[in-house]
């Protein structure tokens, strides 16, 4: 809606406010609706949506409640609205503010696919009703509350016309010319309040009545930049500049910033975004954000490169735990690298959480508020050592301002890093949030650790990091409208136990993200270690990341099986890591084509008689890391039945052979859980696990 109408909504608004106080008459607020308005489940009527509206606006409103359970929107559906005794009860109450939720029960199989055709005629004709009894009404409708995955018709047909629905009632608001209020976004990723998937608690009816209360009075609490917004913070050069946030309605927020001033009037949703053009890397630079009340100064700001840097414990693994942490601390003075770490509010070690911090989870704030800092030893010891290395590399190559956002979780699985609609939608991953504790999509061990950590929680539908989804909400989706560079991403151990459903979940993943920032973000990633103890599925699973890196556009991976620790899921070597990925970004995304991005990569080959001859990519100087013959290759004739192979290395081409298989059809390197493996090219950098079992690479 634009600023005009908004500006016409509020004075209306106003003059209704002025006059039924001159009169001493308050201005009437109708709740239409089905269920939801009406409050089913939820026991105490003071804490229904209307009801707490209600108190949120004072005794200058007066609000009525006229939402009935089942029913349609459609005329034609199986329990209309219009022939409900609440539908004349509303139009008898002569709202000057009328609020429709509806739309939810038209999802049924009764009503959606045999009447769509009439959806927005029979909702423009509701909105007109309540005109005509009273010219002046403000009417506002409500984008659709969650259905969600528990539901018995979500798969089958709910979630697609819901879908459908939903649509449809923002074209229905823009023909109507009225407001429309968005309960799905806050909703959303709040399935803890609705036990039956369909009605929200309490508490989730309280936060329909805030949104209702922030669109009739426009108070959004003032002027709130977005928390990634700080001094000292990094932005991305050379994509355009976007600062958001929220404000009260209609107010006019400026932006000065780079001698430009920018302004943009808030809408009716409390929310603002401004546009400054790209820059080149530089700085530093002063912004400041106002809205005519209050003045925001943020300074010391760069433009330069940002990165996301997340996964699980071994990107979370602090610098002043790593190998070389004496030495690296010591030199951790770089003025031009700031660090943004979102740290959580509890760990997951394996300890029960008291119900403050369960409260908090659900609430989704398990993220502490937090600064861009510069680096420091100070604030580098306990930021990410992966990260680390990965941004000081990339300053000293480029002599660009790097910015570092640490989002990280130990023990979290991947999908939980993934947005909720795109699981939600997905054919295969839509299972996961099914009774999600109990079902085998998910890690045991992560089930098993969100159970410890939950065990005193008294609400069964308790929120968890490992939930799938859940980190996205909580940590990803509110930067997303932050230009960044790319992604570093260090993860999979929590994935292991299925090498098949990971090779379904990762690529999912990067579309999430990529789609989310509407970017083909580059996508650097860590391929799993070496361990020996409880780890038979790892060499299946690195042979896995290896091929996934060219099935996923714009991705590399880094090689990490020759830095294990036999007996330690966290080897202490990071250093290498970080430097490993930003080789892969130095190559692919800054250009510089003389440094190599990886090890060699298994290319192809062929066999001639009981010979296999392999060609690998960046296999210039093949060597190995000891000077000894090449270690860790077998052969096969069938699969399964490998045999350790007699390695030659020959210019950049492997012979590879075995007096126990005379007709070899399969090679594997590095296989095992904790890898021996020693080849390595001219850089040093290690060979990744594979098999020509399941070859597929070719870039």
């Amino acid at each position: 809606m634009n600023n005009t109408w908004s500006k016409i909504v509020l004075i209306v608004t106003f003059y209704l406010l002025v006059t039924s106080s001159i009169f001493g008459q308050p201005i009437k607020v109708a709740c239409v609706g089905n269920s939801v308005t009406y409050g089913m489940g939820i026991e105490n009527p003071e804490e229904r949506y209307p009801a707490q509206l209600q108190v949120m606006l004072g005794n200058e409103y007066e609000v009525g409640n006229f939402g009935h359970s089942g029913a349609t929107l459609m005329k034609h559906g199986y329990r209309p609205y219009w022939n409900l005794p609440e539908f004349k009860e509303a139009v008898d109450f002569r709202a000057d503010i009328v609020i429709i939720h509806l739309g939810l029960n038209d999802t049924d199989p009764r009503a959606w696919p045999k009447y769509r055709d009439e959806f927005v005629r029979d909702y423009i004709n509701l909105i007109d009703t309540f005109k005509q009894v009273n010219p002046d009404a403000d009417v506002k409708i409500c984008r659709m509350t969650p259905i969600f995955t528990g539901h018995s018709r979500f798969e089958s047909s709910t979630r697609d016309w819901y879908w459908q629905i939903q649509e449809t009632i923002e074209v229905i608001a823009e023909i109507s010319g009225v407001e429309l209020i968005d309960l799905h976004t806050p909703l959303h990723k709040r399935p803890d309040l609705f036990p039956d998937n369909l009605h929200p608690t309490g508490e989730g009816a309280k936060i329909i009545a805030e949104k209702v209360y922030g669109a009739i009075t426009g108070d959004y609490g003032g002027l709130i930049p977005a928390s990634i917004f700080t001094s000292g913070m990094v932005l991305q050069r050379n994509k355009p500049i976007i600062f958001w946030g929220t404000a009260n309605a209609n107010e006019i927020v400026e932006i000065e910033f780079n001698n430009q001033k920018r302004d943009t009037s808030v809408n009716r949703s409390g929310k603002w975004e401004i546009e400054f053009p790209p820059l080149e890397a530089g700085g530093p630079y002063i912004i400041t954000i106002s809205n005519g009340n209050e003045v925001i100064s943020l300074k010391d700001i760069l433009i330069g490169d940002i990165w996301l840097c997340s996964g699980q414990s071994n990107m979370e693994f602090r610098l002043n735990q790593a190998a070389t942490y004496s030495d690296d601390i010591k030199d951790a003075n770089l003025p031009e690298v700031r660090l943004f770490n979102m740290q959580p509010v509890a760990y997951t070690n394996n300890v029960a959480w008291d119900k403050e911090t369960l409260d908090k989870i659900n609430r989704l704030q398990y993220f502490t508020k937090t600064e861009w800092k510069r680096t420091t030893p100070e604030t580098a010891k306990d930021f990410s050592a992966v990260a680390y290395h990965f941004g000081k590399t990339l300053h000293q190559e480029t002599d660009v301002p790097i910015g570092l956002i640490l989002n990280a979780i130990g023990g979290s699985p991947a999908e939980a890093w993934i947005d909720r609609f795109t699981l939600e939608h997905h054919p295969r991953l839509v299972g996961m949030f099914r009774n999600w504790k109990n079902n085998d999509y998910i890690n045991p061990w992560c089930r098993e650790r969100a159970e410890k950590n939950s065990e005193l929680s008294e609400n069964p539908l308790q929120r968890h990091p490992y939930q799938p989804s859940y980190l996205y909400e909580a940590g990803i989706q509110d930067i997303t409208r932050l230009n960044i560079a790319g992604v570093i991403w260090y993860q999979g151990e929590s994935n292991e136990q299925n090498v098949e459903l990971h090779e379904v979940i990762f690529p999912t993943l990067v579309e999430s993200w990529r789609n989310a920032w509407s970017d083909d973000l580059p996508f650097y990633y860590v391929q799993l270690s070496s361990m020996a103890v409880g780890r038979e599925t790892w060499g299946h699973f690195r042979d896995s990341q290896r091929r996934l890196m060219y099935e996923i556009p714009n991705s590399g991976m880094a090689v990490s099986s020759d830095l294990g620790d036999s007996t330690d899921v966290h080897p202490r070597e990071k250093r290498q890591i970080g430097e490993r990925l930003a080789r892969w970004a130095l190559n692919k995304t800054y250009g510089v084509d003389d440094i190599i991005p990886s090890g060699p990569l298994f290319h192809d080959f062929f066999i001639e008689n009981d010979t296999v001859y392999l060609s690998f990519e960046y296999a210039e100087g093949l060597r190995t890391s000891d000077g000894k013959a090449p270690r860790s290759f077998e052969l096969a004739e069938f699969p399964g039945l490998y045999y350790p192979a007699d390695t030659v290395i020959e210019g950049n081409v492997i012979k590879v052979t075995s007096s126990k298989v005379k007709t070899p059809r399969y090679v594997r390197y590095g296989w095992s859980s904790f890898s021996d493996g020693n080849l390595i090219n001219i850089e040093g950098l290690p060979a990744s696990t594979f098999s020509t079992q399941f070859n597929n690479n070719s870039r």
